[in-house]
């Protein structure tokens, strides 16, 4: 049963996220503490005791979610003994957990992740003033339906076009949109006038994953550019391309794509049940991705590991 690993992306933050793991690990904490250190920021304490505003800002988010799916890598592999190369077929993660799954396949270090994470959250937060920006969520819509609806909604009242975009196709009906707030709120309004079960805007500080992003995609070209990538331990199923990844150049290329693109993730997973894939580990913290799975390949295994019970049931699983 070829296995995928899945790394989940913001919103899967949680107030006490990774604190069993660290009680009980080693080497977990090991990981929080090499990040803490990183970051010149007690970013674990703010991961176990909160507050949740503040762990909710990109850039805490971001690196903080990371730390844990590493911590988790960490510990199947020093405590389990499990390897990655030899266990698993393909790796993927959801906007900032592609940056998790090139770590847990050893592209670059936990240290390397966490600074470039911290950056990408910053950078996202600075590249579009308060409140320009918004993100929605079209639940019932397919792709199509929802290019259609931002394609409509880009134009302004006075004729001006304006940005609204597709930022992640996660498959299941469920598709969101991204862009200028005015422009986003004209395409929710289209959508409910179109029938779209739900359009409903989102708690988010920035709009993600849409041409706004520009200025952050070119303070990630700089720093990708500085970073050492090394080919991944397994291929990674690209976030823009739904499609593998191996070359560490080209790997940089897509991260930065990455940032202003749509994250593919129901063509990801089909791409990934293409190549064989039949049993879905979502690493780290929450269930969104294995909860997804539900939605986009019922016949296929799903499956979360982010605590000590869970690693040791999917470690007996094997």
């Amino acid at each position: 049963m070829p296995i995928a690993f899945v790394f989940p992306g913001q919103g899967s933050q949680a107030i006490g996220m990774g604190r069993e793991l660290a009680a009980a690990f080693a080497p977990a904490r090991e990981v929080f503490e090499a990040v803490d250190e990183t970051l010149k920021q007690n970013l674990s304490r703010l991961m176990f005791e909160g507050p949740i505003e503040e762990l909710t800002l990109t850039a805490n988010a971001q690196p903080a979610l990371m730390a844990v799916s590493m911590a988790v890598m960490r510990v199947l592999e020093l405590e389990g003994g499990f390897d990655l190369k030899s266990r698993v077929a393909l790796v993927a993660g959801h906007s900032l957990g592609e940056y998790s799954a090139l770590a847990a396949a050893q592209t670059f270090d936990v240290a390397t992740a966490a600074r470039l994470l911290r950056l990408r959250g910053e950078a996202m937060q600075k590249a579009v003033p308060a409140g320009l920006g918004a993100m929605a969520a079209l639940l019932g819509a397919e792709m199509a339906q929802a290019q259609d609806i931002c394609a409509r909604a880009a134009a302004g009242p006075e004729g001006e076009h304006e940005v609204v975009e597709s930022a992640n196709d996660n498959g299941g009906g469920q598709v969101v949109i991204s862009g200028h707030r005015a422009a986003v709120e004209r395409a929710v309004a289209l959508a409910k006038a179109e029938g779209v079960k739900r359009a409903m805007l989102l708690p988010v500080s920035a709009p993600f994953h849409c041409a706004l992003m520009a200025p952050a995609a070119d303070a990630m070209a700089e720093a990708l550019a500085l970073a050492e990538l090394r080919p991944p331990l397994v291929p990674v199923i690209a976030n823009v391309t739904a499609a593998k990844a191996t070359d560490p150049a080209e790997i940089r290329e897509l991260l930065v794509r990455q940032v202003t693109g749509t994250v593919r993730w129901r063509e990801c997973i089909g791409t990934m049940l293409e190549l064989g894939c039949d049993r879905f580990v979502e690493i780290g913290s929450g269930k969104v991705l294995s909860g997804l799975m539900k939605r986009l390949a019922p016949e296929a295994q799903a499956s979360a590991v982010g605590s000590p019970a869970d690693i040791e049931a999917f470690l007996a699983s094997l």
